[in-house]
C-alpha cells in the first residue's frame, strides 16, 4: 500500500525536524524554512550525499545537510532547485516566489553633498563600495545560519526593505534593508552566529559599518553605528552585544540599517526575523 508508506515517510519528517524524506507525489522534502517571495531567504537539510544547484549555481551544503536558497527584490515568478541524490538519481523542484509591492519612501533634509556626491567624494564612495563586495564574497563553510535570525534591536521600524527611495527630492537606488529607530547608545546584538568580516569606522554613506559572515555567502551588515565592540575575524554567537546604535554617515537621526545579502543579493531582513514584536521592551543604553 504506497500511499499508506508515503504518509508514514511525511510523519517521520515532521517528527524528526531537518529529516528529509518522500511526501506527496514522490518529491525529496528538503524541510524548506523560509518566505518563498520576492526579498526572502529559505533554508533547507539535503539528504547525505545530495548535490544541489539553484538557477544554475551550485550550493554549498553543511555536513549535516543545510543549505541556504534566497530571491532578491526582482525575482521572477518562479526558479528551479535541480538535485542529485546518492544513489545517483536526479530531479528538479520547481519553486514559485510571490511577488511584492513595494513603497515609495521619501526622505528629506540630507546634506547636498550626501545625495549628490562630488567627484572625489564618489572615488571614495567606489572605494568603501569595493571594501564592503570583497568582505561579502565569502562562501565560508559553517552554516551558521541554522538556528535563525533574530532582531538585532527592538524599536520602531523606520525604513522597510525594497522601498522606492526619493531623497531630497531625488529618486534613488530601492532600499536595502530595514531601518530601525532607537535612541543613540541603544545595543546591537548578534541576531546569528558568525564572524565578523568587515569593521570601519567611517564609511561616507553608512559610517561606521560592521559586516558579519553567516556562511553559505550570507551576510549581515549594520549601519550608522556610534561604536563598534567587535573586531575582524572575531566570532561571535547569536544575543552577543557587537555596536551601539548611532547616526553616523549618510543619516538625519539615530537608527540602525540592517542588512542581509546572499552572494551580493540583498534580502528583507524582516522576512529572515519574522515581525518586530509588537511590544518592545524597555531600551537600555549602553554605557
Amino acid at each position: 500500500m504506497p500511499g499508506i508508506r508515503v504518509a508514514i515517510a511525511c510523519f517521520f519528517a515532521a517528527l524528526f525536524l531537518y529529516s528529509p524524506a518522500l511526501c506527496a507525489g514522490g518529491k525529496i522534502d528538503f524541510n524548506f524554512k523560509g518566505a518563498f517571495h520576492q526579498g526572502g531567504l529559505v533554508t533547507g537539510k539535503a539528504p547525505a550525499g545530495s548535490t544541489l544547484h539553484f538557477e544554475g549555481r551550485a550550493l554549498r551544503i553543511s555536513r549535516a545537510g543545510a543549505f541556504v536558497i534566497a530571491f532578491g527584490r526582482n525575482a521572477k515568478a518562479d526558479a528551479d532547485l535541480a538535485y542529485r541524490l546518492a544513489d545517483g538519481s536526479e530531479g528538479v523542484r520547481h519553486l514559485t516566489i510571490a511577488s511584492r509591492d513595494f513603497p515609495t519612501e521619501k526622505i528629506n533634509g540630507l546634506a547636498a553633498d550626501k545625495v549628490t556626491p562630488d567627484a572625489a567624494r564618489m572615488a571614495r564612495i567606489r572605494a568603501e563600495g569595493a571594501l564592503l563586495a570583497k568582505a561579502r564574497r565569502g562562501d565560508h563553510d559553517e552554516a551558521f545560519f541554522v538556528n535563525g535570525f533574530s532582531w538585532p534591536v527592538l524599536g520602531r521600524i523606520s525604513g522597510v526593505y525594497g522601498s522606492q527611495r526619493i531623497l531630497n527630492g531625488v529618486r534613488r537606488s530601492p532600499h536595502s534593508g530595514t531601518d530601525i529607530a532607537a535612541p543613540r547608545g541603544t545595543p546591537v546584538t548578534a541576531p546569528a552566529d558568525g564572524i565578523v568580516a568587515l569593521r570601519h569606522l567611517d564609511m561616507f554613506f553608512t559610517g561606521q559599518t560592521l559586516v558579519l559572515d553567516h556562511g553559505h555567502g550570507l551576510f549581515t551588515v549594520y549601519a550608522h553605528l556610534d561604536r563598534i565592540d567587535v573586531g575582524e575575524g572575531a566570532r561571535v554567537k547569536k544575543g552577543d552585544p557587537i555596536a551601539i546604535i548611532g547616526a553616523t554617515g549618510r543619516a538625519t537621526a539615530p537608527h540602525l540599517h540592517w542588512g542581509i545579502s546572499w552572494f551580493g543579493i540583498a534580502l528583507d531582513p524582516q522576512s529572515a526575523a519574522g515581525a518586530m514584536p509588537a511590544t518592545t521592551p524597555p531600551i537600555t543604553k549602553a554605557r
